[in-house]
């Protein structure tokens, strides 16, 4: 049996991913760097707090649609009850509105799938070192498109809808009047500049504001 030539020390992973054969190929590629060890895989966003107390990975390699909570509400969880493990947002949906999400939930990095896994390793070890490792040109597209125009409760009352949701079930499962549920559809519309709220959903969802 050949000999484990890693360092004593190893960089601990974690991965997130739902898509079973990419979850199976990052970790072969990335149990191939010798100072990298990947100690824990999960399939589900509400998977991933519970994963990193137990495995005590030092970076938390995240996709961002995953079952049971997205990758960047895990990212928020964790830097409150895993403050220790830096998180790394790895996903096929490059949109500005996610970085900023990204950032504000605490990801100390934003890169999109399809770039080499050699880049994927030194960023592993560049957030381990205190940096802020982001695709350049997702950066870029992020200042150019500004800050998310919608306001919490209007992202809520989309969300909500997007199942194809009446108006007096959205009221009913967020609490509120069917008329205050109306008015924040109204100016949700008006804002991402749609016809409905079918186009309003969409296009948030394309910004990355949901």
């Amino acid at each position: 049996m050949p000999r484990d030539h890693r360092p004593a020390k190893s960089v601990r992973v974690l991965l997130a991913e739902d898509q079973g054969m990419m979850r199976g190929a990052l970790a072969l590629l990335l149990g191939m760097e010798e100072d990298m060890e990947v100690v824990a895989q999960v399939s589900a966003g509400d998977a991933i707090v519970d994963a990193a107390l137990v495995h005590r990975p030092d970076v938390a390699l995240l996709d961002i649609e995953l079952p049971g909570m997205s990758g960047l509400d895990a990212a928020a969880e964790l830097r409150e009850q895993a403050p220790d493990c830096r998180v790394l947002i790895l996903t096929t949906f490059g949109r500005p509105g996610y970085l900023r999400r990204a950032m504000e939930a605490g990801a100390a990095g934003f890169l999109v799938k399809d770039g080499p896994v050699e880049e994927l390793a030194a960023a592993i070890r560049r957030v381990l070192t205190g940096e802020t490792v982001v695709d350049p040109a997702l950066a870029a597209a992020a200042l150019s498109a500004g800050p998310n125009p919608l306001t919490a409760r209007e992202c809520d009352v989309l969300k909500a809808s997007a199942d194809g949701a009446t108006v007096a079930d959205v009221a009913s499962r967020l609490h509120l009047s069917e008329s205050t549920v109306r008015n924040y559809l109204s100016s949700a519309i008006g804002k991402t500049g749609t016809r409905n709220r079918t186009e309003a959903v969409r296009e948030a969802r394309q910004q990355g504001w949901l």
